[in-house]
């Protein structure tokens, strides 16, 4: 389960890279764009503010969901539907960061829907 909290070697993610304002495309479309991100080693993520399509909701996908990021095109391919990303356990910066119990529900929920 840990690979799912790091970036993957054949998503491209060039380490030190800023990603906030890129696009975010799920395997059936686009869902929002970064509105920040980490790259700790076991825990990295990014926080997709998804703007009018599911009502401004913020979503925290796990680094090991990104299938490829384009720094050139500041893009990144996810590797779930947009159905998976929406059901996701919601995200509150203020409540959900540092909170291992939510990170534990993220984790069960996109390990689930792995495959």
């Amino acid at each position: 389960m840990s690979e799912l909290w790091n970036y993957g070697p054949d998503s491209r993610y060039p380490v030190g890279a800023v990603l906030i304002g890129f696009k975010v495309e799920a395997a059936d479309g686009h869902i929002g764009k970064v509105d920040s991100h980490t790259e700790d080693v076991g825990s990295s993520y990014i926080v997709v503010d998804t703007g009018p399509w599911i009502f401004g909701k913020e979503i925290l996908l796990p680094a090991g969901t990104i299938e490829r990021v384009d720094m050139e095109g500041e893009k990144i391919r996810v590797s779930r539907t947009k159905e998976q990303i929406k059901n996701a356990p919601e995200y509150d910066k203020d409540r959900h960061r540092g909170d291992a119990a939510y990170r534990s529900r993220v984790a069960d929920y996109y390990t689930r829907d792995d495959g």
